[in-house]
């Protein structure tokens, strides 16, 4: 990917001379309590033309149709936004398009890991720059081997240090190999810009875990699935980035409702109906599949860029076999 250069290193350095990272609303507010990042998110898929080019307008177009849906916010260049396929000037573009197209009263997380602490740190400061209010920081993973929790602590420390907008850690072990160590999590909680996590492992023992042992701390954990969002939440989740939000979107906030309101039967009734969509528009079907729904649920979801793939006539009956048979379609 691109380095976007001295500027904006520059800039980093420029803003923390002036004390600019500790006066923005990414650091603790003057009650000493971070932001706020309870409520529901779809991680945005980033729609693309034939030709493989991003296709803002559709974009756009999507954004407006959730308006209607009690989201919290958006997660922007997650792992359903295809962000590693995309160049930095398209992932800041991105940014900036969903920051002037959603409401004010909305959040938007955007996702800045980079490989590199340097390249995370200017990507971070950038997205800030366009406007989001957090910055979802995904493990670096390419040297895995040596990503012990030494690493990824000094990794998010610098990060968060040198970030005007506060940072949510985020691990997807299904895409990275890795696991965001349980010490690590607990160490960095009590960095005073980072205000929670994302966590896409599954593992509701270990989101509880974290729960517990961050229990001390102004610190929020994530769900980072639909598929175990209320038992997270009956383990102390806050919230949850969902890809499946992207089309069942009003009710996955309903189970957020639910369980929000104590109605856990409900709540259960509606999490089994979950299930089998959503891991197959996660783990099974990945991203190609989430699209493919998209438009079958009146959104754009369109091509994928490559290498991936669309889905063969056999995968693309069992995707809709697994929201039929749910109910969904």
């Amino acid at each position: 990917m691109e380095m976007l250069g001295p500027r904006v290193w520059a800039s980093v350095k420029q803003g923390l001379s002036r004390g600019l990272s500790r006066n923005v609303k990414g650091w603790a507010s003057g009650d000493g309590r971070k932001m706020d990042i309870t409520g529901i998110y779809p991680p945005v898929t980033t729609p693309f033309t034939a030709t493989a080019e991003v296709d803002y307008g559709k974009l756009e177009e999507n954004l407006y149709k959730m308006g209607t849906i009690p989201f919290r916010g958006f997660v922007v260049q997650g792992s359903t936004g295809e962000f590693p396929f995309l160049t930095s000037r398209e992932r800041l573009e991105v940014v900036s398009r969903v920051r002037q197209v959603i409401p004010k009263d909305k959040l938007l997380l955007a996702g800045s890991g980079c490989e590199s602490t340097q390249a995370t740190v200017e990507m971070t400061v950038s997205m800030a720059q366009v406007g989001a209010d957090a910055a979802m920081v995904v493990t670096p993973c390419y040297f895995r081997g040596r990503m012990n929790s030494a690493a990824l602590i000094h990794h998010y420390t610098k990060v968060a240090d040198l970030s005007p907008i506060p940072v949510v850690l985020y691990s997807v072990p299904a895409n990275t190999g890795l696991d965001l160590p349980v010490d690590a999590v607990v160490k960095l909680s009590q960095h005073p810009n980072i205000v929670g996590m994302k966590d896409s492992g599954g593992d509701v023992t270990r989101i509880g875990l974290i729960v517990h042992k961050t229990s001390k701390q102004d610190f929020q954990v994530l769900a980072g699935s639909a598929g175990f969002l209320m038992a997270s939440y009956a383990l102390g989740a806050v919230g949850g980035v969902c890809a499946l939000a992207n089309v069942l979107g009003a009710q996955v906030c309903q189970l957020e409702r639910l369980c929000l309101t104590g109605q856990w039967e409900a709540a259960q009734k509606l999490q089994h109906r979950l299930i089998e969509p959503n891991a197959a528009v996660t783990r099974r079907f990945g991203i190609p599949g989430l699209k493919k729904t998209m438009d079958w649920f009146g959104y754009y979801g369109g091509p994928c860029r490559a290498p991936l793939q669309e889905l063969s006539p056999v995968e693309e009956e069992a995707l809709r076999l697994d929201f039929s048979s749910n109910g969904w379609l």
